[in-house]
Formats: structure tokens, sequence, C-alpha cells
């Protein structure tokens, strides 16, 4: 098993509904409400940071990561992910708040807090800004192929093959930068690549 976070993400690229193609950045309206509920911020992207206090606090003290911080952590980056994969065309599958088979995050294995490092949760964040910038370009990429992709999905039905690369490692990226900088689950350097 990885010391990162996984992110497999399963797409039909035929026979999609035209419609919620269409009117996805409202149908998908609700569920991001729901998801900005979770943090004071109002934003998506650090709904992560909302539980990594715990995690810091308990990891530095006790050097031990709690079951329910890394459970509720877990649901939460899944549901983004879920959410995101629904904003970015990947599925037609509206964003349910219980896990979907389809779309799913998979931790490394934490025994204990024992394989975690006590005080690198204080600057993983800090660590992270390569990655973050990085993280950008990508995420620009990906927001510019979506594009395209939505164009192509609305008017033919078929979601095209060259953007499916492109978008599922781009949120399979940030998936590696949240697990290492703020849900604090591996202590391993993600990756610049894709």
């Amino acid at each position: 098993m990885s010391n990162q976070i996984e992110t497999s993400i399963e797409v039909t690229t035929t026979n999609r509904d035209k419609k919620t193609v269409f009117w996805r950045g409202i149908l998908v309206a609700p569920v991001v409400v729901f998801l900005w509920s979770f943090t004071p911020q109002m934003s998506s992207e650090l709904a992560t940071v909302f539980i990594m206090f715990p995690a810091v606090l308990a990891l530095v003290v006790r050097g031990v990561y709690p079951s329910y911080v890394l459970s509720f952590n877990h649901a939460l980056i899944e549901l983004e992910t879920r959410v995101i994969a629904y904003a970015l065309f990947l599925t037609d599958d509206y964003p349910s708040i219980e896990r979907n088979p389809k779309i799913s995050v998979v931790l490394p294995e934490i025994n204990g807090g024992a394989k975690l490092n006590r005080f690198l949760p204080l600057v993983k964040w800090l660590l992270a800004i390569p990655l973050y910038l990085v993280g950008l370009i990508y995420a620009t990429a990906a927001l510019f192929v979506s594009l395209v992709a939505w164009f192509s999905t609305w008017s033919t039905g078929t979601y095209p093959t060259w953007a499916l690369d492109i978008v599922v490692k781009t949120i399979s990226y940030w998936n590696r930068i949240y697990g290492y900088a703020f849900l604090l689950v591996t202590d391993e350097y993600p990756s610049f690549a894709l």
C-alpha cells in the first residue's frame, strides 16, 4: 500500500446526460453549500483544514492520530472529491453525502500514529508551498480542459477521453497534497508529477 492518498474515479465517457451537464453549475450549488458548512472560511478547498487542528494537537502532544478525527477527515475528503468530480463533469451521479463506490479515496494505513513524526505536522503546510504553486498550474489547466469537455459533453453526450486523464490526475494530485499538509496522514512528501 502506498504512503500517499490514492484517488479512484470511474468515469463513463459515453451516453452522458446532456441536460444535467449543461446546468451543472446550478445543480452542484446545494451540495457545495453543505460542504461549505464544515468550515467558517466558506471555502470547499479548505474544508479539510477544519478538523486539522485536533489532529495536530493529538499528534504533537500524544503522538497518536485519533481514529474519530481520521474517520471524519476521510469522509470529508471523499465528499469533496465527489463534489469536484461532479462539478468538473466526470460523473452524472449527483454527489451523495454517503459513500459512492465509483469515487473513492484511500488513505494510507496509520497504525496508532506510530508511523507519523510528532512535530512535522507543525510545518507540513509550509513545506507544501511549492506543491501548492505547481498545483495551481495543474488546476488552471484542468479547469480549461473541463470547460472544453463541458462543451463537448453537452453537445455530443460524450466526455472526451483525452481530457479524462488530466482532470482525474489533477484531483488526485490535490488529494495527495491534502493528505500530506492538512489531513496529516503521511510524512512522505508528495511527488510533483500528476
